[in-house]
């Protein structure tokens, strides 16, 4: 099925945008970006040049997702959710390549969050609302705070994973 793109919506030339993916009110596409299938871009998504989204990505209102940053499959982006990609921004200066940010398969990220350039968010690793994103995640690790530290274990199901690693939610154990 092809791309649902809302009539409000502009897509910059050279831009990939795979099946089944929905793009909402007002959102900007940019060129050089590859958007895998059966995505959801919620209203007023910014998407910057050579961005790639994986598939399965959910990404809700008003977040901007500016270029040197890689979304792996089945990420989700809570609304308002901020990148950063210059460690040095100057309205004068603009770097030859941004600093990189993956944010890996699965990994949640919580509505108003901040995730600082350069840092990778672990496979199925959630990070609470409001945090501030300054150093690497691990993978299935639960993160909260400003700056963001650990005070978790999650499943890939989501639920909370107790002090011998079994989900509270779905019962599996994860080491």
């Amino acid at each position: 099925m092809q791309p649902f793109i809302h009539e409000s919506s502009y897509i910059d030339e050279g831009v990939t945008i795979a099946e089944d993916t929905k793009i909402w009110h007002f959102c900007h596409v940019q060129a050089g970006a590859v958007i895998g299938r059966d995505c959801v871009l919620g209203q007023n998504v910014n998407i910057g040049p050579g961005v790639v989204i994986g598939n399965g990505v959910k990404i809700q209102n008003n977040v901007s997702v500016f270029e040197g940053v890689t979304l792996e499959d089945n990420v989700f982006c809570g609304p308002s959710v901020v990148f950063t990609n210059d460690p040095y921004p100057r309205a004068e200066h603009r770097p030859e390549r941004y600093t990189p940010t993956r944010v890996c398969e699965g990994a949640s990220i919580g509505a108003n969050a901040t995730v600082v350039c350069g840092v990778t968010i672990g496979r199925f690793a959630m990070v609470g609302a409001g945090s501030v994103v300054t150093h690497d995640v691990p993978d299935c690790a639960l993160v909260t705070g400003v700056p963001a530290r650990q005070v978790g274990r999650v499943c890939p199901c989501g639920g909370r994973l107790g002090a011998d690693g079994r989900c509270t939610v779905c019962g599996q154990t994860i080491k």
